[in-house]
């Protein structure tokens, strides 16, 4: 047993527990191995154990990994799923859109529309997360709160594209309720935006938690935790 396919239990373990202790079915969660900065090797160790999400910060990298991979895996009983959940520029839309299934980290329309504009013809629409900066966090991406109602109506219009849901990164927190309380803020805008009835349909992603808090985040609601570390080791 490697330890990546080791350490994938572990985590696998933790969010059983999580969601047992919340009084939330497991397979309500779904796990996206962070990959950043580990290589094709690490990804097909962690395929083999059956993972399939797997999140990429950095464009370039995650764009190289991903035909890499492609070449040498086949015959998976199902599809990997490429997440982007780094900051996307305006000169790197053209990768993402067509080497990406999701991207978590939308945060203005002109990004959004690049990426609708950009999304080729024969792939299924773009998944799309926006990201929220639900603590204010002074060096942390995302649209504020009170503006995520009104980007989430205009990205949900724009073609090739599929609005699923928020992603949020807060600061870490203190302790076990505190970061529950910063995750519950974005269970909150996530519902508030699926209750203003301005969605041609529902969200239903709710992408937060890591290695640290992913606990208190599916505590909160969470549906999609990003574990990195946990499952690949220190970067």
């Amino acid at each position: 047993m490697t330890m990546i396919v080791r350490n994938l239990q572990l985590v696998r373990d933790r969010i059983t527990t999580a969601c047992v202790a919340a009084g939330r079915n497991p397979a309500s969660v779904r796990l996206l191995a962070v990959s950043k900065t580990f290589g094709p090797e690490a990804v097909m160790a962690a395929v083999s154990d059956g993972q399939r999400l797997f999140g990429e910060n950095y464009i370039q990298e995650g764009v190289e990994k991903i035909v890499a991979v492609r070449n040498h895996v086949t015959g998976l009983s199902g599809p990997l799923e490429w997440h982007c959940i780094g900051p996307v520029q305006s000169n790197k839309t053209r990768q993402v859109a067509e080497h990406f299934d999701w991207v978590q980290s939308v945060d203005r329309l002109k990004i959004a529309q690049r990426l609708s504009e950009q999304r080729p013809a024969h792939l299924p629409p773009l998944q799309v997360c926006l990201q929220v900066n639900i603590d204010g966090g002074a060096n942390k991406s995302g649209v504020a709160p009170d503006e995520a109602l009104a980007l989430a109506a205009e990205v949900a219009g724009l073609p090739r594209l599929r609005l699923r849901g928020l992603m949020s990164i807060p600061e870490p927190a203190i302790d076990f309720v505190a970061a529950c309380a910063v995750h519950a803020r974005a269970k909150a805008l996530f519902d508030q935006i699926n209750a203003a009835g301005v969605l041609p349909q529902a969200m239903d992603t709710l992408s937060m938690g890591m290695t640290a808090d992913l606990e208190a985040a599916i505590h909160a609601g969470s549906t999609m935790v990003r574990v990195g570390t946990a499952i690949f080791g220190k970067r």
